[in-house]
């Protein structure tokens, strides 16, 4: 069972951002700028290019739906996609809000937010999502 399974299961707290019954939002705890969301199905598959094509296609749209309340709350240009997959063996997408392509590089540092701050982002991001 992958982190992310257990953090969907509640067995690992996090920052919630929105759930159906396929796909699960939530914080980055490691955040490359605030409001850094992960997307993932709630079936644990490796890579995402193993998904079946429906589940992949309502992966997206999921994400599209978060993207847009991130983009509602987060001051940025534009929120930044990333499928890297080689950090946890489960599917999922970054949603990063971003100005510029240098706030997409992974080596850069880490923000180091409290869990004021992380509760305060997510409640404000949840209230876009519909």
């Amino acid at each position: 069972m992958t982190i992310f399974s257990r953090i969907i299961a509640g067995e690992i707290p996090c920052y919630k951002i929105a759930e159906d019954e396929r796909f699960f939002a939530f914080l980055d705890i490691n955040p490359l700028s605030k409001g850094h969301t992960l997307v993932v199905p709630k079936k644990e598959v490796d890579y995402i290019f193993d998904l079946d094509d429906a589940t992949l296609s309502d992966m997206i749209l999921f994400s599209k739906k978060v993207s847009k309340a991130i983009e509602n709350s987060i001051s940025c240009l534009r929120i930044g996609v990333a499928i890297i997959g080689l950090e946890v063996p489960h599917a999922h997408i970054h949603l990063i809000p971003i100005n510029n392509e240098s706030d997409m590089n992974f080596k850069n540092p880490k923000l180091k937010l409290s869990n004021e701050e992380m509760n305060e982002i997510a409640l404000t991001i949840q209230k876009y999502i519909n």
